[in-house]
């Protein structure tokens, strides 16, 4: 199954407003009513909950109602839809697409991909004594920078009453394959047309909690992260965990909480495997989840008063 990832996700809000707000402000572009979009086309879109025409949440309480996935081509549609038709049923919609659910009723959609290249370059980091990554003369850093804009839809992480009966779903009839595991938590899940660690992390919890722990974006590098979550704090959101590294994956993650339910992520270098990469095991814990973790600041500058110097003088 020539998966490439998820184009889209779609949630059913309380607070249009608040949502509208943060996704903007996150750095997401409104491209249509409800429509936030990425560099490359890939999107978060809202809608009232109340909307009757939405499909169903897979738990109560739950504002994820759709994840959508984009495909290379008709023919992995037509794979996926013979291949999820053998025991449940798939709607083809009027734009092209198709929809059914997973084994936990998560609802699923399917389009070949609507995402477009992204022109410009990622960040660059020069060393000494290795070739120049960052042009001469080019800076790393801007006072006149444009703003932030996250580049592609990265990964959402389900809550799961059976995490291994989710994952033999995923690998088993849409060729997905674990990269790496927690141990008694979950797998972190690859489709088939990506380089990118996971685009899926599945957590096993009790079937209350059935639902969304967190999404995320791709942003060009941990100096976007850190610029990016530092203006969200102080636009007035509150952080979560981070700004630190990822053990597994290696990413660099600042989590916020948000109106929709869940966590939001923002992340940036995450490793890239292909299908000779043998996956690891790990116990959760604070050293195998992270390699560090950093603490926000306000800015301060050195001066003759250092009552406002920092933590490390």
């Amino acid at each position: 199954m020539n998966i490439i990832g998820i184009d889209a996700l779609l949630f059913g809000v309380d607070d249009l407003r608040a949502c509208r707000a943060y996704l903007q402000d996150y750095g997401l572009t409104e491209a249509a009513p409800g429509r936030f979009e990425a560099l490359d086309g890939t999107a978060v879109l809202i809608a009232p909950a109340s909307d009757t025409t939405l499909p169903p949440a897979p738990a109560p309480g739950c504002q994820l109602r759709k994840t959508v996935f984009g495909v290379a081509d008709a023919a992995t549609l037509d794979a996926i839809a013979d291949e999820l038709g053998r025991d449940r049923a798939v709607r083809r919609l009027a734009d092209g697409s198709i929809e059914s659910v997973d084994d936990d009723g998560f609802v699923l959609g399917f389009q070949v991909s609507v995402r477009r290249p992204v022109a410009t370059l990622g960040e660059f980091a020069n060393a000494p004594g290795a070739p120049i990554q960052r042009a001469v003369n080019t800076l790393g850093v801007r006072a006149d920078a444009p703003p932030i804009r996250p580049r592609t839809l990265s990964h959402i992480v389900y809550f799961v009453p059976d995490a291994a009966r989710a994952e033999a779903f995923y690998v088993q009839r849409l060729g997905f394959r674990c990269t790496d595991r927690f141990v008694g938590v979950g797998p972190f899940l690859q489709p088939a047309g990506t380089l990118d660690h996971h685009t899926h992390f599945l957590i096993q919890a009790p079937a209350f909690m059935k639902g969304v722990e967190h999404f995320t974006f791709h942003f060009s590098g941990p100096t976007e992260v850190m610029q990016n979550g530092y203006r969200f704090i102080e636009k007035g959101y509150q952080p979560f965990w981070g700004p630190g590294r990822h053990q597994l994956g290696s990413n660099w993650f600042w989590y916020f909480n948000s109106p929709f339910g869940c966590h939001m992520e923002m992340d940036a270098d995450m490793d890239l495997h292909d299908a000779s990469w043998q996956p690891r095991q790990a116990e959760l814990s604070a050293d195998s989840s992270q390699a560090f973790l950093l603490g926000y600041r306000r800015k301060w500058a050195p001066g003759p008063d250092t009552s406002e110097r920092g933590d490390y003088a």
